[in-house]
């Protein structure tokens, strides 16, 4: 038997594939198998309902998609009371994307939800007007709300990080002097399409987050810098479609991947990586993690 666990902390993954936060939703658990995942994470939630951005709110792109959601939610206790009741039943660690717009707001999230295997920090969506991405430049503020969060909870915190980041070493050592338990690396690119017809930006907001495998190669350095600089647990994130891609993501430093926009494409991606990352382990007499380390 290939075993394809990893670990971080003292929480234990079946596999280190997990779903990323924002791409998938309730009715999406009836595609796919989710008890044979690694972990999901929660699509993001804050303390009050937000609106989100208004329309439109997605394009493609040649290799991935531009989204300005704008964290859309119904907030902190809908999520508690109508959602999490069904989702802690999949079989799977649940991790919980919480957000805010002041540091009361991030504690007053993680300090009210319980019986999830963890929190992924979220001071890096490029889609909103407070917080997000502003927060994460700033390595100050990203020691402050991690420690926050990590002295009302005992629950593994996980900081997703911002490629806007003049040094993303830096604000991850942040995280983890704030008592992070792991740094997610990282979250979208911010970036621009134009109307041409009207002459202008799409979005609203201007500018939108772009994932997809056009950002795979910028994510994987961002992966390769954080984890020869900060010796905690990383989870790589960025343009992962197949199952190469995770292999590579994890050569380069990290303990469990995301998988994010490829399911836009692909539902079924989950389950086909994994059985083909199995597949590779096998062919190759590997049976563990460990084995891919060794020369």
């Amino acid at each position: 038997m290939i075993d394809l666990s990893t670990k971080f902390g003292s929480l234990k993954l079946k596999n280190p594939i997990l779903l990323a936060s924002g791409v998938w939703d309730v009715p999406y658990t009836k595609l796919i198998d989710f008890s044979k995942l690694g972990g999901v994470v929660c699509k993001g939630v804050s303390l009050n309902p937000k609106e989100g951005n208004p329309p439109p709110r997605i394009t493609e792109t040649p290799c991935g998609v531009i989204n300005s959601i704008g964290l859309e939610n119904k907030g902190l206790d809908n999520f508690i009371n109508e959602i999490l009741p069904g989702i802690k039943a999949l079989g799977t660690q649940i991790f919980v994307n919480i957000f805010g717009e002041s540091i009361e707001e991030f504690k007053k999230i993680a300090s009210k939800i319980e019986g999830v295997a963890g929190f992924e920090v979220n001071i890096s969506c490029p889609n909103v007007g407070k917080g997000g991405e502003s927060f994460g430049r700033d390595p100050k503020m990203v020691f402050s709300i991690t420690k926050a969060i990590c002295d009302v909870t005992e629950l593994p915190v996980i900081v997703k990080l911002t490629p806007s980041a003049v040094n993303i070493e830096e604000t991850a050592q942040a995280a983890k002097e704030g008592g992070a338990t792991a740094v997610t690396v990282s979250n979208t690119f911010p970036g621009l399409a134009i109307d041409i017809e009207k002459k202008e930006p799409l979005f609203k907001r201007i500018t939108g987050g772009l994932s997809g495998p056009a950002i795979k190669p910028l994510a994987l350095y961002n992966v390769y810098k954080v984890k020869n600089s900060v010796d905690i647990p990383i989870i790589g994130s960025g343009g992962i479609a197949n199952y190469k891609d995770v292999l590579e993501f994890l050569i380069a430093g990290a303990t469990a991947v995301q998988l994010g926009s490829i399911i836009f494409n692909n539902p079924l991606a989950p389950i086909e990586i994994l059985d083909n990352l199995q597949c590779w382990f096998e062919d190759n007499s590997y049976k563990n993690l460990k084995d891919l380390y060794k020369k």
